[in-house]
């Protein structure tokens, strides 16, 4: 087995080695003068059961084409399996057609993917679970929230209600609600534009209680901060927010550094610089995916991993 990584998210690659005591391959992967990426493997893989972490995180794009080249390499390498693991899948949310003449971009990544070669994906919180039947190869889908529900056991939040900032986050918020012995409520938004929402009501009682807002991915944060100002309104006490996948562009760090939300709480899924004046809390999901890539190695079973004290993920 080895494991190699694109440039996307190499310290979490290295951690996912280090917790399951790997090296991590030697590879090559730089840029020509106008832009093309070069890859070179740069060790031995004939034969070989293999692993490329590479999150899709900005610039999008880059990162796609670098795992296909990667993949590639490879495949002509003539390594045994190849597993795409991609801690956070791009292109995500354009998984349906819901205007005309509109692509279903998710679809067309997942045809990409296998066109490059790769036998396998592991993957982490998807926007939509509906994603994994887009592959004809074999899906890995992996929850972040066992780490994000021993972190949130230890901040014994009292009077806890879990929130939907959506109604598609619903069943996350729901599985959250469940385990932390916590409330249930939404909050019913409009979405003015790709970057603009408009929080409009509550359903649930949430007056005097700390609340913790679910979501997979923010980029903008305008779900969130939107959210958490309507709830704050409502007369809520603390307000923490969860999300997998915290992408955070200019506009999304601006948003959080005056918004109500007193913790925001996600993973090393995609790698950020550090963010001053944002109270931020990144928890790392690397001994998690060791273990899936482990198991995935080994052809054993990976449902465990969605198991923890006290329930199911799923």
């Amino acid at each position: 087995m080895k494991i190699f990584s694109g440039t996307s998210n190499r310290p979490l690659a290295q951690a996912i080695c280090d917790s399951i005591n790997m090296p991590l391959g030697a590879c090559t992967v730089d840029a020509f003068p106008d832009g093309e990426t070069y890859v070179k493997i740069d060790e031995n893989v004939r034969g070989e059961d293999v692993f490329v972490v590479q999150s899709t995180s900005p610039p999008t794009n880059h990162n796609l084409m670098e795992m296909f080249i990667m993949i590639d390499a490879l495949r002509r390498a003539s390594a045994k399996r190849i597993t795409a693991v991609m801690p956070f899948y791009g292109y995500a949310r354009q998984d349906r057609k819901d205007q005309p003449r509109v692509p279903i971009t998710a679809k067309l990544v997942a045809n990409l993917i296998v066109a490059a070669g790769a036998n396998r994906l592991l993957t982490m919180d998807l926007h939509a679970q509906q994603i994994q039947g887009f592959f004809d190869i074999p899906v890995d889908h992996l929850y972040a929230a066992p780490v994000m529900y021993d972190y949130l056991r230890s901040l014994n939040l009292p009077d806890l209600v879990v929130v939907s900032p959506d109604v598609g986050g619903l069943k996350m918020a729901h599985a959250y609600s469940e385990v932390l012995g916590g409330g249930l409520a939404i909050v019913a938004k409009r979405r003015k534009s790709a970057t603009e929402v408009e929080s409009m009501a509550v359903i649930g009682e949430i007056r005097g209680k700390n609340v913790l807002l679910v979501d997979d991915l923010t980029e903008t944060a305008g779900t969130l901060t939107s959210a958490a100002k309507l709830l704050k309104r409502k007369g809520a006490k603390k307000i923490y927010a969860c999300v997998s996948h915290a992408i955070l562009n200019p506009m999304g760090v601006d948003r959080l550094r005056n918004s109500k939300i007193d913790e925001l709480i996600t993973t090393d899924t995609v790698l950020r610089p550090a963010l001053d004046r944002v109270a931020i809390k990144t928890l790392s999901v690397a001994a998690l995916l060791g273990e899936a890539i482990k198991r995935i190695h080994s052809n054993s079973s990976v449902t465990s991993l969605f198991e923890f004290k006290g329930g199911r993920t799923s």
